[in-house]
């Protein structure tokens, strides 16, 4: 006997995760493309920038990242911010001695719980690089 199952719910919203920071450049790219591109289209995008990602809500460090034949790094970020979210992770910005207020405007300081709380939600698929 086949058992019946609802259809599966797509994703609505969109948690990217960057972990590295100029280290990591490719990924560290490639996290903000994802999240900016999702957000232009209409993609609920919340962008966690933890470890060295975290210099990217500093302002002035995205315009100092570049990478060939990438879109730069300032736009990715302000179309995000635009269109979305972008939270710091709580003890990345105290390892860094930082706060909200050394943040873009925007951006937000929030820890573990939130992430889990946004990744757990209904439709919502996590991406982490």
């Amino acid at each position: 006997m086949t058992v019946p199952t609802a259809p599966a719910t797509p994703s609505t919203r969109l948690v990217v995760k960057a972990t590295c920071g100029t280290d990591a450049p490719e990924r560290l790219n490639q996290a903000l493309t994802v999240a900016a591109t999702a957000a232009a289209s209409g993609v609920d995008v919340s962008l966690w920038l933890t470890g060295d990602a975290t210099w990217m809500a500093v302002p002035g460090r995205a315009e100092e990242f570049e990478l060939p034949h990438a879109a730069a790094a300032a736009d990715l970020m302000a179309a995000v911010l635009a269109a979305g979210r972008v939270t710091v992770c709580g003890q990345c910005a105290a390892r860094r001695e930082l706060t909200e207020a050394d943040l873009v405007p925007g951006a937000v300081v929030r820890g573990a719980a939130a992430f889990v709380e946004e990744v757990m939600a209904p439709a919502t698929q996590a991406l982490v690089y």
